[in-house]
């Protein structure tokens, strides 16, 4: 018995388009397992020949500094000629001390030594290794005067784009040390507010 006319159109039209349907459905299927599409640039990487910047709004002692240490305006001292090329004369010496005995005592946290120098232009090498030098150097006097070594890191930079012989002495970020919330003061005698101060035990009374 023949099919109507109409049926078999109707079978026809699904015949052809069955894998037309597939083929959508799969293409459907692949795009939407698709990674999306890579970020147009990365990210810039971080500008390992600048300096660090100096601790904020640290206080900072009262010392007599010679014409080879200046003060940053934010923390931290900057040493220049000889003196940021490890030759410590007697003046920065005081100076130097001075400062390691107040970062030892009034501060926590990291100290920096952050080294230049002028040249050599055409030898990366060498001018990375005398950076270290120098900077050794000072942290050589700062542990001499008190300082713990652990607490000090020495960034050789080599030579920048300021083409100049320099050593950043920076103080940690932060808040003094202190465990009367304040920083420690220099007293007469020679110690300071809140260390090296003999405790009373318990019920004791003071003595006239």
């Amino acid at each position: 018995m023949p099919l109507p006319s109409h049926f078999a159109a109707l079978c026809l039209a699904a015949l052809l388009l069955h894998p037309a349907a597939l083929h959508a459905a799969e293409a459907g299927r692949r795009g939407s397992s698709l990674p999306p599409d890579p970020a147009s640039s990365a990210p810039a990487p971080p500008d390992l020949q600048r300096p660090p910047q100096p601790a904020g709004s640290l206080p900072q002692p009262g010392v007599t500094l010679p014409r080879s240490m200046e003060a940053l305006p934010g923390g931290g001292w900057r040493l220049s000629g000889a003196l940021a090329r490890g030759e410590i004369d007697a003046a920065a010496e005081t100076a130097l001390s001075e400062i390691a005995r107040w970062l030892a005592r009034s501060t926590t946290g990291r100290v920096t030594l952050s080294a230049q120098v002028a040249g050599p232009e055409d030898d990366l090498s060498t001018a990375r290794r005398d950076s270290l030098a120098h900077g050794l150097a000072i942290r050589r006097q700062l542990e001499a005067a008190g300082l713990d070594g652990t607490r000090i890191d020495t960034r050789p930079l080599g030579r920048t784009a300021e083409a100049r012989d320099g050593i950043d002495l920076l103080p940690p970020v932060g808040k003094p040390a202190s465990t009367t919330g304040e920083s420690a003061q220099p007293l007469p005698g020679g110690t300071a507010r809140g260390e090296d101060q003999p405790r009373r035990p318990p019920g004791a009374t003071r003595q006239p």
